[in-house]
């Protein structure tokens, strides 16, 4: 296959009969089975064990407790996670009473975390499609994300990674389009999701802004500075309806310091078992076949990585964190290019 042209990444779909060309209802239909796969992935939740007790998944005790709306046991920064745990809310009062050995509360975590991780998915194949040209290494892509370690494990555990990391997803494919208005409102779901939502997509969208250059449009830039705003008062006014005050972010990000060495924590991070559960094979099937993608999304993936470590060394992240967060950061990228890797054929050079 020839070197694709130099075009915005908004028309990069037109020279590979791109993600467009999917039917509705076949993306409908892969939904649904992306939604039931994960909803199996999550089954030993409901009740083959509980999250709650198992020490590398102690943040899962806060949020079932925000769910069932009883006083949260965990770091007090934790209540301000509130989107997924709401969601699960109305599931775990119509579970109660009808679901017979399943917990309710973690019935309705797990059901919510498997929406997002479905529609993750869903976004994989259409990115992949779009970039690729190829509906079944984009599946491939998908269905590699979707068995990660991280996945079973983590995201369809209780916790809300999986929010976090689906709505950074979304944040790049509306950047590919040039589909600006949106981000705000990914901002404000994304900051009520996990904090961390914040720095991770500023770094990102700044990256890609970086990369794109004159491209982007002034009327672009002016929604990306609204997104920016809208995340830092989305967390002001959430801190204002928990705790009956306004906080400065900075302030509050602050006062989450933790007291280990930096480099210490960060060699630690490094060997970090949980990490290399899940990019033990991720990475060597990723990496060689990255060369395939836009640069618009390579560099703010790898921005984006560079916070996780530097955010995990000055806060003291416990075991697992780091793990998690570049799971939800640059996930999506090495399944795809895993997908393309193992299912063979020429290399494309990516537009920027």
């Amino acid at each position: 296959m020839q070197a694709l042209p130099q075009v915005e990444e908004s028309r990069f779909a037109a020279s590979s009969g791109g993600a467009r060309s999917i039917p509705p209802l076949r993306l409908a239909v892969l939904y649904v089975v992306f939604f039931l796969i994960a909803a199996g992935l999550g089954y030993p939740a409901l009740n083959r064990f509980d999250p709650r007790v198992v020490p590398g998944l102690s943040d899962v005790q806060s949020y079932a407790a925000m769910v069932t709306g009883t006083p949260s046991p965990g770091p007090d920064h934790m209540k301000f996670r509130v989107l997924v745990p709401w969601m699960a809310r109305p599931l775990y009062r119509l579970a109660q009473g009808h679901v017979r050995s399943w917990d309710p509360v973690m019935f309705g975590l797990v059901a919510v975390d498997a929406l997002f991780e479905a529609a993750t998915a869903l976004l994989i194949v259409w990115l992949g499609t779009r970039i690729l040209g190829s509906s079944p290494v984009a599946l491939a892509g998908a269905l590699l994300y979707m068995v990660n370690f991280a996945v079973p494990n983590m995201r369809l555990a209780g916790l809300v990674d999986a929010g976090e990391g689906f709505f950074l997803l979304v944040v790049y494919a509306c950047l590919s389009e040039f589909e600006f208005w949106p981000l705000p409102f990914i901002a404000i779901l994304g900051a009520l999701t996990k904090e961390t939502f914040v720095p991770f997509s500023i770094v990102f969208i700044a990256a890609w802004w970086g990369v794109m250059g004159k491209k982007v449009p002034r009327s672009g830039a002016a929604w990306i500075v609204v997104s920016w705003i809208s995340s830092f008062a989305a967390l002001g006014f959430l801190h204002y309806a928990l705790s009956g005050r306004f906080e400065n972010p900075l302030a509050f990000a602050e006062s989450l310091r933790g007291n280990a060495n930096y480099l210490a924590h960060f060699a630690s991070s490094l060997w970090d078992r949980n990490l290399w559960y899940v990019f033990v094979w991720l990475l060597p099937l990723g990496i060689p076949r990255l060369k395939r993608f836009p640069k618009s999304w390579l560099i703010p993936v790898a921005a984006a990585c560079v916070v996780v470590f530097v955010l995990d060394a000055y806060y003291g992240g416990a075991p697992g964190t780091v793990g998690r967060a570049l799971f939800s950061v640059a996930g999506p990228l090495l399944a795809l290019s895993s997908g393309s890797f193992l299912a063979g054929g020429k290399s494309v050079d990516a537009v920027c």
